[in-house]
């Protein structure tokens, strides 16, 4: 069992961000420390929401209650998604600076900056941050095609522009989701030194909120339970495959009534890469 500190959104109904992160990790077998950066009704992409960001001033006093119990030293890993703010992510980059002054900690950046065709959904200031602060901590970054062009300022147009912008991310992991699109298929990517690996998943126009969300998750849990980046990629993705089955027909995913079958799920096969 790992101890994760997992920083981002937090929705009282619906399985985005932290409700997503938790019972993700801890059905994995983790116990999951949240720490809210924005509290909602629910996801803004339905026609009402409501909430407010936490202050970062309150966030800081959370995690100096942890240091002064003595507690703050027991975080074995971080996650990071929805960060509204630039003040939010530095406050990350600092939390995670401080875990590391003793010992080592795994921390995977899930940049949740936007999508296509939408673009950026974060402030621009909160997205440079991201960029500047947290990704060069990271051990595995999870990004999206929109993403990844963004983080590495690089127009992707070809499979060696998609390549080499996710190396110009190194040292660490990156794995692309929705990466390329093969007729009835979607590739995640997976590269890192050793080279690039993919898995593929079907392709759908659209799915419930959430599962950038609990593939980041999935990934860093059974990354914690032993598996190789590339093994925990090819788990992660077969399990949201079977909670994007069982959430046909209904507006969020359907995470707790499936958790049987995305834990059990076998693990997509994973290949190399053919532009290698």
């Amino acid at each position: 069992m790992a101890r994760v500190l997992a920083f981002s959104s937090q929705v009282v109904r619906g399985h985005v961000g932290l409700s997503a992160i938790v019972p993700a990790l801890q059905r994995l077998g983790h116990e999951v420390w949240p720490l809210p950066s924005i509290i909602l009704s629910n996801h803004p992409g339905h026609p009402h929401a409501a909430g407010m960001r936490v202050e970062t001033a309150v966030l800081e006093e959370v995690v100096d209650a942890l240091d002064r119990n003595g507690w703050l030293g027991e975080v074995d890993a971080v996650i990071t998604g929805y960060l509204p703010s630039a003040e939010h992510a530095r406050l990350a980059a600092v939390v995670i600076r401080r875990l590391r002054t003793d010992r080592k900690i795994k921390y995977l950046c899930d940049p949740v900056l936007g999508d296509e065709p939408k673009g950026l959904y974060i402030e621009a200031a909160a997205a440079a941050a991201i960029r500047d602060e947290l990704v060069p901590l990271a051990d595995i970054i999870t990004p999206n095609r929109f993403e990844l062009t963004w983080l590495s300022d690089t127009p992707i147009e070809s499979d060696e522009e998609l390549r080499n912008a996710a190396r110009g991310l190194a040292p660490a992991t990156v794995l692309v989701t929705s990466a390329r699109r093969k007729g009835p298929m979607l590739e995640n990517l997976l590269i890192d030194e050793k080279g690039i690996k993919f898995c593929e998943v079907p392709y759908r126009a659209s799915v419930p909120h959430g599962t950038g969300d609990l593939f980041s998750a999935l990934v860093l849990g059974h990354h914690l339970n032993g598996a190789t980046e590339a093994s925990a990629m090819a788990a992660a993705a077969a399990g949201v495959e079977q909670v994007i089955l069982a959430s046909a027909g209904r507006d969020e995913l359907a995470l707790v009534a499936s958790q049987e079958a995305w834990v059990a799920a076998k693990p997509l096969e994973v290949s190399r890469w053919d532009a290698e």
